[in-house]
């Protein structure tokens, strides 16, 4: 089983801002796992998005993965990760009731999330490193006491990005033209992820 988490801000006010990449990425993907052969999600054709109060995120099951949208704001991520992670017994123990640190869950777990350091219409992929100064990656790592699992960082960089301060960059929404950039590089993603 994988689980692929997607970041982002919950509500319609963030809605296409650089920061719900991560967000968007996982919606393309369960639109793709409806519609690409027996890949369905919850109801066949049909992406379903379930809120799951446990978790306090929003969660869509499709063939070999979970995909999930934390509906705590960004910087509180890792709490809705170490929720799902621990209800599917996939973080490793030590001595039986203390979560182990440094366990390697890069067979496991996926966070796709905006990076401001890479260019947009750029990603990159990497296992077991930082988090860079992304609030909702450092949060997973300090709840699961690890940085051992695979990220697909979404370039949202523009040269808009060093004239105004990054809080203010992260939350602007994408300009049309942007949107375009971004929307390719998620079916990539999502066509190679399903």
């Amino acid at each position: 089983m994988r689980i692929i988490i997607g970041l982002g801000n919950p509500s319609e006010k963030y809605k296409l801002t650089r920061h719900n990449a991560g967000f968007m990425a996982v919606d393309a993907m369960a639109a793709s796992a409806g519609t690409v052969g027996t890949r369905q999600c919850l109801v066949p054709t049909v992406p379903t998005w379930q809120y799951n109060k446990k978790f306090n995120a929003e969660i869509c099951n499709i063939e070999n993965a979970i995909l999930v949208k934390p509906q705590s704001f960004m910087n509180n991520s890792g709490q809705a990760v170490q929720a799902i992670l621990s209800y599917y017994k996939l973080l490793p123990k030590k001595f039986g009731i203390i979560k182990a640190k440094n366990s390697d869950l890069s067979n496991v777990l996926t966070v796709i999330h905006d990076d401001i350091d890479i260019e947009l219409g750029k990603y990159k992929i990497s296992v077991d490193s930082r988090s860079a100064g992304h609030k909702g990656v450092e949060s997973i790592i300090n709840y699961l006491k690890t940085k051992n699992f695979k990220r697909i960082r979404i370039g949202i960089k523009t040269e808009m990005a060093d004239k105004i301060p990054v809080d203010k960059f992260v939350l602007r929404k994408f300009s049309e033209e942007e949107l375009k950039i971004v929307n390719n590089i998620i079916s990539d993603l999502a066509a190679r992820l399903i």
